[in-house]
């Protein structure tokens, strides 16, 4: 019976709590479209995912436009192992984001 009892008010208190947590979700909605939180976060989104310029890229790794291919790998292995070793995470996509977009200019270039 008691059994019984405690299984009835776990699923009746879930339900309330899947209720109470939609209406939570809609009612913040509504206030960040009121405050225009949402077009800021688009914006922020946008930002993050635009490829990295090549120039930038060259900063990171410290190389020129004259660089051999062979010398960005090397730079490129020597920062991200030694980023991996201060556990700068950030520092290490970064450099391996740097080293892509070389890869793709050079790739261009052959």
């Amino acid at each position: 019976m008691a059994s019984r009892l405690l299984a009835n008010l776990i699923v009746v208190g879930s339900g309330i709590m899947a209720r109470a947590l939609v209406q939570a979700y809609r009612q913040a909605l509504a206030n960040a479209s009121r405050n225009g939180v949402t077009a800021e976060a688009v914006q922020n989104v946008r930002r993050a995912s635009k490829i990295m310029a090549e120039p930038e890229a060259r900063q990171i790794l410290g190389v020129t436009e004259h660089s051999s291919w062979e010398e960005i790998l090397q730079k490129y292995d020597s920062l991200f192992e030694r980023n991996a070793k201060t556990g700068s995470f950030y520092l290490q996509s970064k450099v391996h984001r740097a080293k892509e977009c070389l890869e793709v200019a050079y790739q261009k270039q052959v």
